[in-house]
């Protein structure tokens, strides 16, 4: 039986808690754009570079550029979908890659760009969560907070149409001051935050 995440708790699916999923960012759960996921997330020193290391599962694989997201309609973008995707499996170093290429092609400045950055900086506090470095998650989150905070404030509303940027800042805040303690092992891929971006 499948299972959402809702507040940090599994829901068994069709529950009638489970209608209250959090929808924080727009994504066709039958895409395709992601059909097979990577064999493992990378953690530094724990496991093979994905791009750099012959054994790593991105090993020869050239990085193609990507198009600029189109912010008012964001679920049409297949590296979008394949980083939120990523990051809802618990692969954050490869979901920090996929949405670093969008933010290159996004100029690296204004609103959406920092939202983008913020996005980044929430992945990198997952890979720092599994490799036990809690004051790096404390940074990651509180950089990305103040991201998020940026765009709002320079934009007013969400620059990414469906991006629930408001409560993805709340939920950036709390995690400061609530981070797990331990994490089990870094080569265990399952979502970490307790919950997921869809």
């Amino acid at each position: 039986m499948a299972a959402e995440f809702v507040s940090g708790k599994a829901l068994a699916a069709g529950s009638s808690q489970s209608k209250i999923h959090r929808r924080l960012a727009p994504h066709r759960s039958q895409s395709g754009f992601v059909s097979v996921l990577p064999p493992y997330t990378y953690v530094p020193g724990q496991s093979p570079h994905p791009v750099s290391d012959p054994r790593g599962h991105a090993y020869d694989h050239s990085a193609e550029p990507v198009p600029p997201l189109d912010p008012t309609h964001p679920e049409q973008s297949p590296a979008w979908c394949e980083a939120v995707a990523l990051f809802e499996a618990g692969f954050y170093w490869e979901a920090h890659e996929a949405w670093e290429s969008l933010w290159h092609a996004a100029g690296r400045t204004g609103p959406v760009a920092d939202c983008l950055k913020g996005l980044i900086k929430w992945a990198a506090a997952g890979v720092k969560v599994r490799e036990g470095r809690l004051e790096g998650v404390r940074r990651h989150c509180r950089r990305a907070a103040e991201l998020f905070r940026s765009a709002l404030m320079e934009s007013g509303v969400s620059p990414i149409a469906g991006l629930a940027s408001v409560q993805i800042l709340s939920l950036l805040e709390a995690a400061q001051n609530s981070l797990p303690t331990a994490v089990g092992s870094p080569f265990d891929v399952h979502p970490i935050h307790g919950w997921t971006l869809r």
